[in-house]
């Protein structure tokens, strides 16, 4: 009888010690949002991120406020999964109760395991229910494929972002001159890209903190616009060259090495000149047309540039931009006046300055093989930042120049006509420029090139 309950007190002993490493080894989940929320509205749409290394038992998501609760999502369903993404809508739909002003999120996700720990999620949010509105102007509005248009609006009920979208681009607004910058008359400056189809309307859009969202277009007349194709021929001096200059360290053969560069570096690099768009001033910073940099175009706007080695085909990249040569170290003057917001490496661009000219409009310089200004100073029209280059992407001594707009290459052309910068931008939003300063006289700048 005595070893029996022995027996028994060892299997009890040895259940509790099981039942406990059970019960210790569960593990929490792990639970965010998958991006901020801010706010929610009358239907707003929420993804939230769970991790856990045995997946998720159950999950739950409810909204407070004023002493009032609604689950407005529920999930019961096991998921060994772990990683997983939840999505649903919480709002005014989903819980009637909800009135403008502060509540709270609160998500509640339990371990798929013994011990099933649920993890708590409470965030703080405010509730919006007015929707925006947009009225967008009533001009004619004549865009060419590749280049640049602007139009203005009125917006009304709460608001936090404003802008027009083309196909998959899209740029911010801006106060009207003069105006607060939450003023409900604005502008956009906007791209109508290269690569978006010529049967593509523009729309104009406002949306509040919520994310409720609204739309309106605006009469439009698109020219389809035709861009050049070229080959290059690829050389191993040139190749080398360029491998040398850009992957140093670089393994494999030296085309495969190029044709990488030429294709995630460029990649890169334009997304490093996309995020320098909120990098501009609310003013206009240029005075008068835009100066065509002087030399041989060797390159134009959007050009389809197919790559050969060896008789073979092997990578195709549009070229955004001019490529412009003259003479070795020929100087660099600024297209017109703006403020430094870049100047240093830039990949394939090799040394390269950036200005901007306000409202989005900047212009890049690249291949430069010195650059003489810093971030930060004030440009003159016709000012030298330096002298002209071979640095990154480049077989020969030129100058890569662009113009941006939101951070898209547009085609320049357009700026260098005073009376299409006052007719399509000027005009609309009655906008002055800054004087125009005293350019330097081809003696200057004869100078200037023999320091």
């Amino acid at each position: 009888m005595l070893n029996l309950k022995h027996v028994l007190a060892a299997v009890a002993a040895l259940i509790l010690i099981v039942l406990g490493f059970v019960w210790f080894s569960g593990k929490i989940v792990d639970v965010k949002l998958a991006r901020p929320v801010p706010a929610i509205g009358n239907d707003s749409v929420i993804s939230v991120q769970t991790n856990g290394p045995h997946g998720v038992k159950s999950f739950s998501a409810s909204v407070e406020q004023n002493g009032q609760t609604q689950t407005v999502y529920e999930d019961k369903t096991r998921s060994k999964q772990t990683s997983r993404v939840y999505t649903f809508s919480a709002g005014k739909k989903q819980a009637s109760f909800l009135k403008e002003g502060p509540a709270k999120l609160v998500i509640k996700a339990s371990s798929n395991d013994f011990r099933g720990h649920t993890t708590s999620l409470a965030q703080d949010i405010q509730v919006v229910l007015r929707p925006p509105t947009i009225v967008a102007d009533g001009r004619q509005h004549y865009i060419n494929q590749g280049g640049a248009e602007l139009v203005t609006f009125d917006l009304g009920g709460s608001w936090t972002e404003a802008g027009v979208r083309v196909g998959r681009y899209s740029a911010g607004s801006f106060p009207m001159p003069g105006k607060p910058d939450n003023s409900n008359s604005r502008f956009s400056l906007f791209p109508y890209p290269w690569d978006v189809s010529p049967n593509t309307i523009p729309d104009a859009f406002v949306r509040n903190i919520a994310g409720t969202e609204a739309v309106t277009t605006f009469w439009t007349k698109i020219f389809p616009k035709k861009f050049r194709e070229s080959n290059i021929e690829l050389n191993d001096h040139e190749l080398q060259k360029v491998d040398s200059d850009l992957d140093p360290e670089g393994t494999g053969t030296l085309i495969d090495r190029f044709v990488k560069l030429n294709r995630e570096m460029r990649r890169a690099n334009n997304q490093q000149i996309y995020d320098l768009r909120t990098k501009t001033e609310n003013r206009i910073l240029w005075s008068g047309p835009f100066v065509p940099m002087k030399g041989a175009r060797e390159s134009y706007f959007a050009d389809r540039r197919s790559y050969f080695y060896n008789g073979r085909k092997v990578d195709e990249q549009v070229h955004l931009g001019f490529d412009l040569a003259q003479t070795t170290n020929m100087p660099v003057l600024a297209a017109n006046s703006g403020k430094v917001i870049y100047a240093d490496r830039l990949g394939i661009y090799g040394n390269c300055v950036v200005l901007d000219h306000g409202y989005s409009l900047q212009t890049l310089y690249g291949h430069m093989s010195k650059i003489e200004v810093r971030v930060g100073d004030s440009i003159q029209k016709g000012q030298r930042m330096g002298v002209s280059g071979s640095t990154g992407m480049a077989f020969g001594d030129h100058v890569h120049f662009s113009m941006l707009i939101a951070g898209i290459q547009v085609n320049p052309i357009e700026w260098w006509d005073e009376h299409w910068i006052h007719d399509r931008i000027l005009s609309k939003i009655g906008a002055q420029e800054p004087s125009s300063p005293v350019l330097p006289s081809r003696k200057a700048l004869r100078r200037s090139s023999r320091r």
